[in-house]
């Protein structure tokens, strides 16, 4: 399975994340994967080589190197509101996994508070329910505040 694949990638390469979106406590109809990295130039190197190894490539007509320069993501994200770097599998029917860059959370301090799961010997990184909101509440389309209702049912009361 991809997903699998994709998060045992990510742990042999050391890539910092946090699941945000997806898989991520609660919805899992979409064919992507939301993914929030530590934006360094270290951990960018090791997520374009578990990029390469899953054969994964831009959505946008770049090469995969364009993830390392942090300037040029800036000032996209600046200039023409690019909130994610997205990468995409080769098949037609393929999947999407969105990098988001640049968010209103630090994503260290998200992967610090990060909640971890097992899945069949596989460490998976989850953003904590608090962070998922924050987030939704930073960009509050009408699908992220009735996100938002339902990830305050998850919080310990």
């Amino acid at each position: 399975m991809f997903y699998l694949d994709l998060f045992a990638t990510l742990q042999r390469h050391q890539v910092e994340y946090v699941l945000i979106g997806g898989f991520a406590w609660h919805r899992a109809q979409h064919h992507g994967q939301d993914l929030c990295i530590v934006i360094s130039p270290d951990n960018l190197r090791r997520m374009i080589e578990a990029a390469k190894e899953l054969n994964l490539s831009p959505v946008l007509p770049v090469p995969l190197e364009t993830l390392s320069q942090i300037d040029t993501l800036r000032q996209w994200h600046q200039q023409r509101n690019l909130q994610a770097f997205a990468l995409h599998t080769p098949d037609l029917a393929g999947v999407t996994l969105a990098l988001l860059l640049f968010p209103p959370i630090a994503p260290a301090d998200m992967c610090q508070r990060a909640v971890r799961l097992d899945v069949s010997g596989i460490p998976i990184q989850l953003a904590s329910v608090d962070d998922l909101i924050a987030l939704k509440q930073s960009v509050g389309r009408p699908i992220d505040l009735a996100d938002i209702e339902h990830l305050k049912r998850l919080q310990c009361p």
